[in-house]
């Protein structure tokens, strides 16, 4: 039925299959729409992007009607990254429906779950969470350890829930997808697409719609650690209250969001962006011409900033090098694992209020999502307690790069040393 709702008639693809002088004038008018965008997002800096590339793709539909509004190669096998969380995520929404779980139930955690690459909770064996905890870990961290546990409470084991995903993926419509594990971790055999990413989306929104509510908490604390989510659309986009972002060196930037100006909601998916950057700047760019396409107004709000805190007293920036790297690494869904050369620390400051340190670890994270957010408690002068804010877990050429990134969209930054014991400047 969902899938039927996508039929081509009176809708504008850009696809290989386009005429050649056709297809050159509608990718010559995106290109113009993005750089137009470029030019007036300036709060996520300059970027390019990706359309054109041999792994871009990308789609906006109508989530009431699931009438596709714009493409381009929306058939095209991608690979999913932890876009895959989302299909883990209907199927636990399923079990809680039918009363199979429940959010308070312990979640058991294996070896092999707690085995799984960064990033992730850091889950120890033997030991157990609750299901909402695995749920929210997964929306706002992308914790592959609790995807992994889930699939186990669900499905005995990872490989036969994967197997038991892909079944449930083609009933939903979603053809060309192949799921190999809970998380989106690499695998070869792992694939998805622009459009089956919509189909998977709009299910979501439509079949658990208290569920869906879950996509919009900025942050959740587990085990005394404020985790915040890494979906820097819910604070750069008006209008956004969710989905899922995701990165591996094969898939490049993925991202699908669904946003609702005027009653109307729109669900976006980009795939194979160059960075994070160019992600949310495409993704921008897609809903604002969908909701254009409807005539639905949209409406402004101001992007918040770090300079815009309350800040205590924050320390200057260390002096350092440009960007090691072009493509600037994601610690999420990597291979690296967090050993003795990833434990450099970048403090972003202090603050009077938890309330703005979460700010400013948003502000952060609409620049980066390298390394783990420490948001805690602090002594400060004459008694009063301060909220620290730091990104923990960088290797030292990712602590340099994120901190001159950080640097150029003037959001505070201080190096710190593993041996060293700094506290924020007050």
């Amino acid at each position: 039925m969902f899938l039927a709702a996508y039929g081509r008639a009176g809708i504008r693809e850009r696809t290989a299959a386009m005429p050649g002088r056709a297809h050159y004038f509608f990718s010559r008018a995106a290109a113009l729409a993005v750089l137009a965008s470029l030019l007036t997002v300036s709060a996520f800096g300059p970027a390019q992007a990706q359309i054109g590339s041999d792994r871009y793709s990308s789609i906006v539909v109508d989530a009431d009607s699931g009438n596709v509004l714009e493409a381009d190669n929306p058939d095209a096998l991608r690979r999913p990254a932890s876009l895959a969380k989302l299909m883990t995520l209907y199927m636990t929404f399923e079990a809680l429906r039918d009363r199979r779980i429940t959010m308070s139930e312990q979640v058991p955690v294996s070896a092999h779950a707690a085995s799984m690459q960064p990033t992730k909770l850091g889950l120890v064996p033997g030991s157990s969470l609750t299901v909402q905890e695995a749920v929210f870990a997964l929306i706002t961290k992308s914790a592959n350890d609790a995807a992994a546990a889930l699939a186990e409470l669900l499905g005995g084991t990872e490989d036969g829930f994967a197997q038991t995903m892909t079944l449930r993926a083609h009933a939903l419509g979603m053809s060309q997808t192949t799921f190999a594990n809970a998380s989106g971790l690499p695998d070869p055999d792992q694939w998805t697409t622009a459009r089956d990413m919509a189909v998977l989306a709009r299910h979501i929104v439509t079949d658990f719609p208290t569920d869906y509510s879950y996509f919009s908490i900025p942050s959740f604390v587990y085990e005394h650690r404020v985790i915040v989510n890494h979906d820097s659309m819910l604070e750069s986009y008006p209008g956004a209250d969710g989905m899922k972002t995701g990165y591996t060196e094969a898939s490049g930037h993925n991202l699908v969001t669904s946003a609702v100006h005027s009653g109307v909601r729109l669900i976006g998916v980009v795939l194979g962006a160059g960075s994070n950057t160019e992600r949310d700047i495409q993704m921008a760019s897609l809903l604002d011409g969908g909701f254009g396409e409807l005539d639905v107004p949209l409406e402004h709000r101001p992007v918040r900033v770090a300079n815009r805190l309350g800040l205590i007293g924050v320390a200057q920036a260390a002096e350092v090098h440009p960007v090691v790297s072009k493509e600037r690494r994601d610690i999420k869904d990597t291979k690296e694992t967090l050993g003795p050369k990833a434990r450099h620390v970048i403090q972003v400051g202090a603050f009077r209020t938890k309330k703005a340190a979460r700010h400013a670890a948003n502000a952060a994270r609409r620049v980066t999502d390298t390394g783990d957010v420490k948001i805690e408690p602090v002594a400060a002068a004459h008694r009063l307690t301060a909220w620290r804010v730091q990104l923990i877990g960088l290797t030292r050429a990712e602590a340099q790069g994120t901190c001159a990134a950080l640097s150029h969209h003037h959001v505070p930054c201080r190096l710190i040393r593993p041996d060293a014991r700094q506290m924020a400047s007050r």
